[in-house]
């Protein structure tokens, strides 16, 4: 992994800003509104080989560290885009990178790298489990040299843009493992070679248009596809987390920040009773105590960031960035509605838009509750809450 420099960290920041702004906020409104995946954005996106920084080099990435890919999401979405129609194509590939095989790392992850193969979706939530992942009822059975695979997955984000699938499910009933979290595997599922034993249904969502459920008949997984070892799973997606929360804590900041921006330049321009609205306290202090959260949040993103680089544990670091960095935002994207006043509803200005893609982070990909929960029980040592 090649460790930046301040000046490094820097131009990786002005390049991306550079690429966003090729893509005005006309272009987010316009995908927002016809619930369109941004399409021509994630393209370039992969093109300048931003999505595949944390692949090692000797796999076509550029082997770069947390904390750059934290700043291209934070980037893209402080810029008035939303990085989370890509953003799985960084952290999903963890798992094949450090509990593959070799000749899977080989297989997939040069072409993950240039964009020839998208793994943007992750098969893990169902109707009925919700955050309880070990109670899910998707089940593989293996069958000489391959999986059966049947069930239901649901809230799986860019499912139809993408041509691979991590999977989750049962390869032992749960009735017959000693641990609830033994018996589940994880799987390289290939959704273009199974297009007629997968069902793909749209859910209409307020944000995410991307969102679908997934239905699976009989599909099928060449045993090669199994990552890792048979029932193992859970503990393989649990070591990927880490990188999730640091990556959305991430985009989470750059909407803080946008909204932070947004308000600033619009309080000093609004004239309200012949002066700008921004010398009042009532707007400025809650545009500058958003501003302070902001940063505070920051600095446990990179301190969470820093440490994942480094090999050490840092998932009590990298929840607290998660939940910190989403509560100060959606403090910031309130104090920017109220600082706009009515035109914050105005799709024109885009505040409405990015408010409600920042509301989502509070409940995805892990709800805050449960991340408080952790720190409870795994940081404090309080009793276990449920």
């Amino acid at each position: 992994m090649t460790t930046s420099t301040v000046q490094d960290l820097e131009l990786i920041r002005e390049s991306v800003r550079a690429l966003c702004d090729k893509f005005p906020e006309s272009y987010w409104r316009e995908t927002d509104e016809k619930d369109e995946y941004p399409e021509e954005f994630i393209k370039a996106l992969t093109n300048e080989g931003w999505l595949s920084v944390l692949i090692p080099e000797e796999y076509g990435g550029a082997g770069l560290g947390m904390l750059e890919a934290g700043i291209i999401l934070e980037e893209i979405n402080r810029s008035g885009g939303n990085s989370g129609a890509g953003h799985a194509q960084m952290y999903t590939m963890g798992a094949i990178l450090r509990h593959g095989s070799e000749e899977q790392k080989q297989r997939y992850l040069p072409k993950i790298a240039s964009g020839e193969l998208r793994l943007q979706a992750f098969g893990i939530t169902e109707p009925t489990a919700g955050s309880d992942t070990t109670s899910i009822t998707t089940t593989a059975v293996k069958q000489g040299d391959k999986y059966i695979v049947n069930g239901q997955k649901i809230f799986i984000s860019r499912t139809e843009h993408s041509d691979l699938m991590l999977l989750l499910a049962r390869t032992t009933p749960k009735d017959q493992v000693t641990k609830k979290t033994d018996g589940l595997s994880l799987f390289i599922l290939d959704m273009k070679d199974q297009q007629d034993n997968i069902e793909i249904r749209p859910i209409d969502t307020m944000i995410n248009h991307a969102t679908t459920e997934v239905f699976f008949e009989n599909a099928v997984i060449p045993e090669e596809n199994l990552i890792g070892e048979e029932g193992k799973g859970f503990k393989y997606v649990l070591s990927g987390m880490n990188a999730e929360r640091i990556l959305v804590a991430s985009e989470s900041l750059g909407d803080g920040k946008y909204f932070v921006d947004k308000s600033v330049q619009y309080a000093n321009e609004r004239v309200v009773f012949n002066r700008p609205i921004g010398q009042n306290q009532g707007v400025q202090f809650p545009i500058s105590q958003s501003y302070m959260d902001i940063e505070a949040a920051t600095l446990m993103r990179d301190k969470a960031a820093k440490l994942f680089d480094e090999g050490e544990n840092c998932g009590a670091e990298a929840n607290m960035a998660k939940y910190l960095a989403t509560e100060s935002t959606w403090k910031a994207a309130n104090a920017a509605m109220t600082t706009f006043g009515g035109y914050g509803f105005a799709k024109e200005y885009n505040i409405e838009r990015k408010f409600r893609e920042a509301r989502l982070f509070i409940v995805a990909p892990v709800t805050n509750n449960l991340i408080t929960s952790y720190v409870g029980q795994h940081v404090l040592g309080l009793p276990r809450s449920f």
